[in-house]
């Protein structure tokens, strides 16, 4: 049989679809506008996405068999607002996750209903991305638009419903609303009394991996798919991408190397650091996750090696950094270019350059932009180690971490192993598999990715590297809280 993963992007829809065995036979990709109304403002029109959906599916089954397709699942952009009227219209453009409005109300919900609360409710305090500042928002802002709201939806769930005709989330997309007590897995009664909402205007709850409904008839009919094609709720993005990447079951770690950078560690149990350094959330194997994101990662390369040096030569520039130079550089670099979420959660904080020095080398600045954003992802590593993770070794992908280099320095620095999944699919991968799981080709999640996912590549820390990036990292976690206290002036 046949399982389609749609990847509800910012830019665009992935859809893939994959057989019972894993094997990828066909992506296509369908581009949607984005709009910025206002400055810092971020909007999409639902049904763009609905419609990219509707025109991906049949270029993905050209040439494929579409009566082998077995169920339809989701990985998709997290913490977006869209909002139903009583007739299942939507009533205003979707707010989405990178929108930056709500600083009022992220500032009401951390100080005034205070961070210790919204974590009792919700594991999570409050970052202008999540879902229930931009409710707030709304009512304080489109107070009749607001009171029309008959449904609140996230952006996959918009395309499961139209699908299916179900109003569904599931338990990881849901944990990053800051509307969702993540450890019983339900609505928070506190939190929809806070957002001013009764809990019948949210989706009913599902498990990443649990069927919902199928396709409607008249659905079915225009993608030439059997009505009995079932729907399988999916997962945010980052949790459907650990599916694709194999980190479910206890302890497994997977860090992504992205535009931004995000640390996911999947756990059986569930846990919370005491300053909500790392987002706590539910997983899409049934059990939870912590993650740390970075809010720039792979593009403090691109800033420096395109912008600042002018050479988009990014081999030769790292090619000059040999491994006796590997934590053995004076040269230091914060990575927090768009200011940083974990663990400091400061909008403030900006990029630094520190230790320069007469003898200092232009390949000293890229090995320290390199160094940096791997330091900022052991700040998240540290945290979930604090908290009594024991963490092995991790899977790696994303753009910023294509080379041996950046692999070896991660291996060194965390001093932990790093394995080379054999592809990189990401979301769609991990909705197809869930798709898999929720039509019974796989018992579990975790069956699947053991089945599924393979290595191609193992890194290992070597000893004599690792002893001096763990004396450089002891230097580099110094320099941000010495220099915190400057952002707010300089940045006036």
């Amino acid at each position: 049989m046949y399982y389609i993963g749609v990847d509800l992007g910012t830019s665009a829809v992935k859809l893939l679809l994959m057989d019972a065995d894993g094997t990828i036979l066909n992506i296509v990709s369908e581009k949607y506008p984005i709009f910025f109304p206002h400055p810092g403002w971020s909007e999409q029109n639902p049904t763009d996405w609905f419609d990219a959906v509707m025109k991906g599916i049949p270029e993905l089954l050209d040439g494929h068999d579409p009566s082998k397709v077995a169920g339809i699942s989701f990985g998709g952009q997290m913490h977006g607002l869209v909002v139903l009227d009583e007739d299942d219209n939507v009533i205003r453009p979707a707010i989405l996750w990178n929108d930056g409005r709500t600083g009022k109300e992220t500032d009401y919900l951390n100080d005034v209903i205070g961070k210790e609360k919204l974590s009792q409710y919700c594991a999570n305090i409050a970052f202008a991305g999540f879902t229930a500042p931009k409710i707030l928002w709304m009512k304080n802002n489109e107070p009749e638009l607001f009171a029309r709201i008959k449904k609140i939806m996230l952006p996959k769930d918009y395309i499961a419903y139209r699908l299916s005709g179900v109003h569904c989330t599931d338990v990881s997309d849901a944990s990053g609303m800051l509307l969702f007590d993540v450890k019983n897995k339900c609505w928070s009664k506190e939190m929809c009394d806070i957002c001013g909402i009764s809990e019948d205007k949210l989706a009913k709850i599902f498990e990443s991996y649990e069927v919902v409904g199928t396709l409607k008839p008249d659905i079915a009919s225009a993608l030439g798919l059997s009505a009995d094609v079932k729907v399988i709720a999916g997962a945010g993005d980052n949790a459907a991408a650990a599916v694709g990447t194999g980190t479910v079951g206890d302890g497994m770690c997977n860090i992504s190397l992205g535009t931004s950078g995000t640390i996911f560690i999947s756990s059986n149990d569930f846990a919370v650091d005491r300053f909500n350094a790392l987002h706590a959330f539910a997983h899409s194997d049934g059990h939870y996750h912590l993650m740390g994101c970075m809010l720039s990662a792979a593009s403090c390369k691109s800033w420096f090696y395109e912008h600042i040096l002018e050479s988009d030569d990014y081999a030769a520039l790292e090619g000059k950094i040999t491994d006796d130079m590997l934590g053995r550089n004076n040269v230091y670099f914060l990575p927090y270019l768009m200011g940083e979420r974990s663990p400091h959660n400061d909008p403030e904080a900006r990029g630094l350059f520190v230790g320069m020095s007469m003898d200092s080398t232009r390949t000293d600045m890229v090995q320290a932009v390199m160094e940096g954003v791997t330091f900022a992802i052991r700040d998240s590593f540290e945290v979930a180690k604090s908290l009594g993770i024991k963490i092995d070794r991790t899977k790696i992908v994303g753009g910023g971490s294509k080379g041996l280099l950046p692999k070896k320095m991660m291996a060194n620095v965390l001093g932990i192993k790093v394995d080379v999944p054999e592809n990189e699919q990401g979301p769609s991968m991990g909705g197809a598999m869930l798709a898999a799981v929720g039509c019974g080709e796989y018992a579990s999640v975790e069956e699947a990715a053991k089945k599924i996912v393979k290595v191609v590549e193992t890194i290992e820390p070597d000893p004599e590297i690792a002893a001096h990036y763990e004396e450089r990292y002891q230097k580099f976690k110094k320099i941000y809280p010495t220099v915190k206290g400057l952002y707010k002036d300089l940045n006036a």
